[in-house]
């Protein structure tokens, strides 16, 4: 069954609310307004909380504290200080807030990062242990083996899956793709499916009837679709849930993605195609998601052929 823990959904004030569509419109991605939203939405909760004192860069200061005993990672706290820097600049150009006050909160640091934080990766056998741990008698479990296999199987994000579409789903050159997906930066590719992630698609949209739109839909108690959408945060949701029914807690959607790059490299796929299927702009980056160290005992240089005559 869907997650029982029931978030009462936050209630912003008429000019809270105008102020966000101030910053979401001035944005050009949709992945970039809807994490921006989101962190707003979170802001303005904890401003409540805190009787709504006036903002200035102490206040965004305490937030960012508050924020660190959360023990959030440098980077989502960077991330929330980029929406809240942003806000700043349009509340000035809308003529809400004092130039001055505007330039102190986008003085506000960023946290620095301590060390490369890897993540974590699944062996082959504990991927295949997620992709059979779902309970396929049930509506509820064949949508999450279907979800489990696109993160796992076609290595993507959890906002890339949320918005997967039946009409995404295309044959190319004689094989199942989820073709022209949009992804971080507005950024469109191709990526190739295994027959067995479509497998996993086919037996949940045929149980679900659903021939059209997006393919993952929220499931209630009695087994019934509710609604034509789904969130990333319920595929987070799903993942977590998933992880303590494993024991494998601390493994979050971005670990299967980590996993799908680190089995396909070890199955001998090339690190550049490996890099096509995640919509890296980087190799290093890839390379990162792989944890790939120097092998000093099989080199590439052991490898070359050649020699000195």
């Amino acid at each position: 069954m869907e997650s029982s823990v029931a978030v009462a959904k936050p209630k912003l004030s008429s000019a809270e609310k105008k102020i966000i569509e101030m910053v979401i419109d001035a944005l050009p991605s949709e992945n970039s307004r809807r994490a921006y939203r989101r962190h707003l939405v979170e802001f303005f909760v904890w401003h409540k909380l805190e009787d709504r004192p006036e903002l200035n860069k102490a206040l965004i200061n305490k937030y960012v504290k508050s924020l660190r005993r959360q023990k959030l990672s440098s980077a989502t706290i960077n991330q929330k200080l980029s929406a809240i820097r942003k806000l700043a600049s349009e509340a000035e150009d809308n003529n809400l807030i004092d130039s001055k006050i505007a330039n102190g909160i986008r003085a506000v640091k960023g946290v620095p990062f301590r060390g490369r934080r890897t993540g974590n990766w699944l062996t082959k056998e504990e991927a295949q242990m997620w992709l059979n741990a779902p309970d396929v008698k049930t509506l509820k479990g064949l949508r999450d083996r279907a979800v489990l296999a696109v993160l796992i199987g076609c290595g993507l994000r959890r906002a890339e899956a949320a918005i997967l579409s039946v009409s995404h789903i295309e044959q190319r050159e004689g094989r199942w793709a989820i073709v022209d997906i949009v992804g971080k930066r507005d950024k469109m590719r191709t990526v190739p499916m295994p027959s067995w992630a479509k497998q996993a698609i086919d037996s949940w949209t045929y149980s679900a009837q659903i021939d059209e739109g997006f393919i993952f839909r929220r499931v209630n108690k009695g087994g019934n679709l509710m609604g034509e959408c789904f969130t990333d945060q319920a595929i987070y949701n799903i993942i977590v849930s998933y992880a303590e029914k494993l024991e494998k807690q601390g493994i979050a959607p971005h670990d299967l993605r980590r996993t799908f790059a680190k089995l396909a490299h070890k199955g001998g796929s090339p690190i550049d195609q490996i890099q096509l299927s995640l919509g890296h702009d980087s190799i290093n980056t890839t390379e990162k998601y792989l944890g790939v160290e120097q092998d000093l005992t099989d080199a590439p240089c052991d490898h070359l052929g050649l020699r000195i005559g």
